[in-house]
C-alpha cells in the first residue's frame, strides 16, 4: 500500500523540485526513464528534471552570485539597492559597504511587505519595487542567500547576493 501511495508522485517530484528548464532533455529523459523503471515520461517530466540535474552538477557560481568587481560596478552607477542583512551591532563593530541600507534578517521578510513609507522611516532608505535589482550581504554569503531566497519568494525579480560578503569587501577594499 505505501509502495502505491509512493509511485504515484514518482513524476511529480521531478517537477517540484526543477522547475521548467528545457535544455537537455535528452539526458534527463535517460535518468528520469532509468529512475523510475520506464521508457515513456512525459514532456514536462523530463524538461523539468533537467533543470535539477544541470544545477546539481554544475560547478559554476550561481546566477545569482555577485562579485567585488560586479558590485562596485552596481554601487558606481546606482543599478541596484545593496541591503546588508547583518545586526546592526555588526555594523557599528566591522562596519559596512558605502550605500547600503540596514536591514536585519529576521526583518526582511515583512520589511520587504511593508509600505514604502514604513520602509523608508524604519531602515532609512527607499523601499524596492518586485522589479528592483537588489544585492543582499551579510558577513560571509550564508544569511544574504537566506534573504535572497526570501526576496525571491515574495516576487522580487532581480534579486541578487554577494556571497563574499563584508569579510570579502574589507579585504578588498584593504581596510582588514
Amino acid at each position: 500500500m505505501a509502495l502505491r501511495s509512493c509511485w504515484r508522485y514518482a513524476s511529480v517530484v521531478p517537477r517540484l523540485l526543477c522547475g521548467s528548464d528545457p535544455r537537455g532533455a535528452r539526458v534527463c529523459r535517460r535518468v528520469v526513464s532509468s529512475f523510475l523503471g520506464t521508457r515513456s515520461i512525459s514532456p514536462d517530466v523530463h524538461a523539468a528534471t533537467t533543470g535539477l540535474l544541470l544545477r546539481n552538477f554544475s560547478s559554476s557560481p550561481s546566477s545569482t552570485d555577485v562579485t567585488y568587481e560586479q558590485l562596485k560596478q552596481v554601487l558606481a552607477g546606482r543599478r541596484a539597492m545593496v541591503i546588508d542583512v547583518r545586526e546592526p551591532w555588526e555594523l557599528r563593530e566591522y562596519g559596512s559597504i558605502p550605500g547600503s541600507i540596514n536591514v536585519p534578517l529576521g526583518q526582511v521578510n515583512v520589511a520587504l511587505q511593508l509600505d514604502p513609507e514604513e520602509f523608508k522611516e524604519k531602515f532609512g532608505g527607499d523601499m524596492p519595487k518586485p522589479t528592483d535589482s537588489i544585492v543582499f550581504s551579510c558577513l560571509a554569503g550564508i544569511r544574504s542567500k537566506k534573504a535572497l531566497d526570501a526576496a525571491t519568494s515574495l516576487g522580487y525579480e532581480d534579486a541578487l547576493h554577494y556571497p563574499g560578503g563584508w569579510q570579502d569587501w574589507a579585504k578588498n577594499e584593504q581596510l582588514i
